[in-house]
């Protein structure tokens, strides 16, 4: 094959920058995503491909489906393997900081409280401009590529129908990426095996009886209850689990009452854990369970777990063998960008195309020091360095060339 990868995406780059801008300007929470859906696939459909749209459903696990998502399939019109190539299309509930770690934004969200605060406006970017160069070479492939756009990732309220469509489809393999600010612009990862953690989620009503704040004793306030069982888990972490397994407890909600002279009917915990080893995953959730109800009952309360307490999102586990070929391609194409025994201990939607096709996702680093970029995802000063674009955008093209030139 004659096409020089680093060429054809130093050409692309600048229209990248330009749409991953757009996007971050005009970001759209997750099921929300109705106009960043609309230009998405007006671009597919300017190339030539066909788009399959995704219906709304009221049959997702926990949120219904907006229909926002959809696919678009490059058909070389040769016989080949077929593959995915994956991007998430939403953005977060979260005020933009007018400044990123080091300095004021030229870049900032138009849509006052929504933020592309993860990354996802650099996914979008990186797949359009890869299905735009995959398209130019269209004659020197064969097989198909089906460019997935996801929708709510962060809410999980896409992946499901996205699932089912693609049952169909019959792919060979499934390529995702994440722009992460972990690592530094131009370090890349793609270790074989668990990449990302599993995620169970912690969620309890605590219920007790609800009174006047003058007498406490015809009352039995729940926040006691609430209070305790919080505490107590921090020595059951210690005690009962195993400790050569990794695992962490994030309780990040804690609601009750809303007068200062009333006690509440009820209280409320919230928060996550996250583990690499899906066993400690369930007897962690089993702790939690136990401590909850014991703590609850040693002040007269009750505790109630709704249906989606528990694990929830899996690890994201890379195939061996795809990994090995990004791992070849990026120790070739950009020498010493190549990093091992990566993890990262987030959740990813992305964990579950393994039950469609062997999959592998591949982190890139965005973080820059020098103009700012490095905060934590989901982070109000979060900012990413456009240049890793290139490496994204490359990394993914040359994937799908291996695989199907």
């Amino acid at each position: 094959m004659v096409f020089n990868i680093d060429q054809a995406v130093e050409e692309i780059y600048p229209k990248a920058v330009n749409l991953r801008h757009y996007l971050h300007e005009n970001p759209e929470e997750s099921s929300k995503e109705f106009n960043t859906s609309k230009l998405l696939k007006q671009k597919a459909r300017d190339l030539g491909l066909l788009v399959e749209e995704l219906s709304p459903t009221d049959k997702t696990p926990q949120i219904d489906s907006a229909g926002t998502g959809f696919i678009a399939t490059l058909d070389t019109g040769r016989a080949g393997k077929t593959i995915g190539l994956r991007t998430d299309i939403d953005a977060l509930p979260i005020l933009e900081n007018q400044q990123n770690l080091k300095y004021d934004r030229s870049i900032i969200s138009k849509n006052s409280g929504v933020m592309h605060a993860c990354a996802h406006d650099g996914h979008m970017a990186t797949v359009v401009s890869a299905m735009e160069l995959l398209v130019s070479i269209k004659a020197q492939l064969k097989g198909k590529i089906i460019f997935i756009f996801e929708e709510g990732e962060e809410n999980n309220t896409g992946i499901w129908p996205m699932i089912e469509l693609l049952k169909i489809k019959n792919i060979d393999a499934i390529y995702g990426n994440h722009l992460t600010s972990f690592l530094e612009t131009g370090k890349i990862a793609a270790d074989a095996g668990s990449v990302t953690s599993s995620t169970a989620r912690v969620r309890m009503f605590v219920h007790g009886r609800g009174g006047h704040a003058s007498r406490p004793d015809k009352s039995i306030n729940p926040i006691f209850a609430a209070a305790n069982i919080v505490t107590n888990l921090a020595s059951a972490w210690v005690n009962q689990l195993d400790i050569e397994k990794t695992i962490t407890l994030g309780i990040t909600q804690f609601q009750a009452g809303e007068a200062r002279n009333v006690f509440p009917d009820s209280a409320y915990i919230g928060g996550t854990l996250r583990y690499f080893d899906e066993r400690i995953g369930e007897d962690a959730s089993n702790v939690i369970r136990n401590v909850a109800k014991n703590v609850a009952a040693a002040h007269l309360c009750t505790v109630e777990f709704p249906e989606d307490f528990g694990p929830s999102t899996p690890s994201v586990v890379n195939d061996p063998e795809l990994s090995k070929i990004v791992q070849d391609f990026v120790e070739s194409q950009y020498p010493n960008s190549l990093l091992k025994d990566v993890k990262w201990f987030a959740s990813e939607t992305f964990s579950r195309y393994r039950t469609v096709a062997p999959c592998v996702f591949v982190f890139h680093g965005i973080s820059n020091h020098q103009i700012g970029s490095g905060a934590e995802h989901h982070n109000e000063k979060f900012d990413m360095d456009d240049n890793a674009l290139k490496y994204s955008i490359g990394t993914m093209v040359g994937f799908a060339i291996k695989m199907l030139s």
